[in-house]
C-alpha cells in the first residue's frame, strides 16, 4: 500500500513537472510583470561566447524564473507561507503593517543624499544663483518615516537624512512638511501619497510660497471608477484591498491647460485616458513626463513657478498653482539639467526642489 502510495506521489510530481516544462516553453514570454512593474528577462542570445562562458546558463536560469508558468500564484503562495507560516516580517523587502504595505527602506545611503544635493547644487549654479529667483526646497517624507520604527522593521534615520539634505542645500529655504502628513496621507498598496489628503502640506507649501492656499471649500472629490492596486500590492505578493484613486477638481484646475514637451500637445491636469494604464497613479498630470507645463489663464499675477520634482510632484503640482501664471515641472530623472536651456526660459522665477526620501536615498536615477 505504502509502495502505491509512493509511485502515485511520484507520478504527479512528474505529471507535474512534465505540465510546467511544456507550458514554460510553449507559452510566449512576457516583456513585463504588470504586478511587478518590472521588465522580465528574456531568452539569452545563444552565441558562441555566451555559451562557452557562464553567462549563457546564468541568463537562462534568470529567464526560466521570470517566465515561469503561474509564475504570480507561486509568488503569492510563497509570500503567504513566508508571513503566515514562517512568521518573517517582510517578503522581497516589503512589509505590511496595520493593512498599509511598504518598502523595508535601509540603511541611510549618505553618498546618496550627498549626490542628490551636488545634482541639484549644479542646476542652482548654472540657472538661478544670479537671476533674483526665490529658491525653495522641500523632502517628502515616505510613509515608512510614519509606520517603520512602530512596525518593528529596519527603516533609516530619518532626522539624519533631512539634517544633512538640510546642510548641502543651504542656499535654499527649507519647508518642513512632516507635521503636515500622515499615515493616511498615503495610499495602502502604493509608495504615493493621496492627493485628497495633501491640502494641509500644500498649505504649508504655498504660505512658503507666498502665494494664497488653496481651501477644501474650492474642490470636488472625484473618484476613479477602476480599483487602484498600487506598486507594492504586487510586490509583496498579498491578498490585499485595492485602494480608491481620488482627484480634487476645481473650476480653476478646468480651466488650465497643461503643455507636453515631449509630445508637443496639451491635455488636461486630469488625464483621465490613464484610466487604462497600468499605473492609475499616471492619472495625475499624465504620469512620468521629463517636462511640464501647467498654464493658468485665471493666475492674478505674472509669477512663475518651476518644481524640480520625481512622480510624488504630479499629485501636488495641481494644488499650488494659485495666482502662479505657469508651473513648470521638470524630472531631471528623464532629462538632462544641461538642455533645459532650450526649452525653458529660466532665471526670476520661484524654484521649488520638491523630492521624495526614497528618491534622496536612491539618487542614482537622476541626471
Amino acid at each position: 500500500m505504502n509502495k502505491k502510495i509512493r509511485i502515485i506521489g511520484v507520478a504527479a510530481l512528474a505529471l507535474l513537472w512534465l505540465t510546467l516544462s511544456v507550458l514554460g516553453w510553449l507559452t510566449p514570454a512576457k516583456d513585463i510583470s504588470d504586478w511587478e512593474r518590472r521588465p522580465l528577462a528574456q531568452f539569452p542570445e545563444t552565441k558562441l561566447e555566451n555559451i562557452l562562458s557562464t553567462k549563457f546558463m546564468s541568463d537562462f536560469e534568470s529567464f526560466s524564473l521570470d517566465q515561469f508558468p503561474a509564475r504570480d500564484l507561486f509568488r503569492q503562495l510563497k509570500s503567504l507561507v513566508h508571513f503566515y507560516v514562517l512568521g518573517q516580517k517582510d517578503s522581497n523587502d516589503i512589509y505590511v503593517a496595520d493593512g498599509y504595505a511598504a518598502k523595508q527602506e535601509y540603511p541611510l545611503n549618505e553618498d546618496s543624499i550627498t549626490y542628490a544635493a551636488q545634482r541639484f547644487n549644479h542646476v542652482y549654479e548654472t540657472y538661478f544663483k544670479d537671476s533674483g529667483s526665490k529658491i525653495y526646497t522641500a523632502v517628502i517624507p515616505d510613509k515608512g518615516y510614519y509606520m517603520g520604527q512602530g512596525s518593528g522593521h529596519l527603516t533609516m534615520d530619518y532626522d539624519a537624512l533631512f539634517e544633512q539634505y538640510r546642510q548641502q542645500m543651504s542656499w535654499a529655504e527649507h519647508i518642513d512638511l512632516t507635521e503636515n502628513l500622515n499615515l493616511d496621507s498615503y495610499y495602502k498598496t502604493d509608495t504615493h501619497w493621496r492627493q485628497e489628503k495633501l491640502l494641509p502640506a500644500a498649505k504649508v507649501l504655498c504660505q512658503a510660497l507666498g502665494v494664497p492656499a488653496p481651501e477644501a471649500e474650492e474642490f470636488t472629490e472625484k473618484e476613479v471608477e477602476k480599483p487602484f492596486y498600487g506598486v507594492y500590492y504586487g510586490q509583496a505578493a498579498l491578498p490585499m484591498k485595492p485602494d480608491r484613486l481620488m482627484y480634487l477638481e476645481s473650476q480653476r484646475l478646468r480651466d488650465c491647460a497643461v503643455f507636453n514637451y515631449t509630445t508637443n500637445s496639451y491635455a488636461d491636469v486630469y488625464d483621465l485616458t490613464k484610466e487604462s494604464s497600468k499605473d492609475l497613479y499616471d492619472v495625475f498630470l499624465s504620469g512620468p513626463q521629463s517636462l511640464m507645463r501647467i498654464e493658468n489663464p485665471n493666475g492674478a499675477t505674472d509669477r512663475e513657478l518651476i518644481i524640480f520634482r520625481d512622480s510624488f510632484g504630479s499629485a501636488i503640482a495641481p494644488l499650488l498653482v494659485s495666482e502662479y501664471k505657469t508651473v513648470t515641472l521638470v524630472d531631471i530623472r528623464y532629462i538632462t539639467p544641461g538642455s533645459l536651456e532650450k526649452f525653458l526660459e529660466l532665471g526670476g522665477q520661484d524654484v521649488l526642489f520638491l523630492y521624495s526620501a526614497l528618491v534622496i536615498n536612491n539618487s542614482s536615477t537622476i541626471k
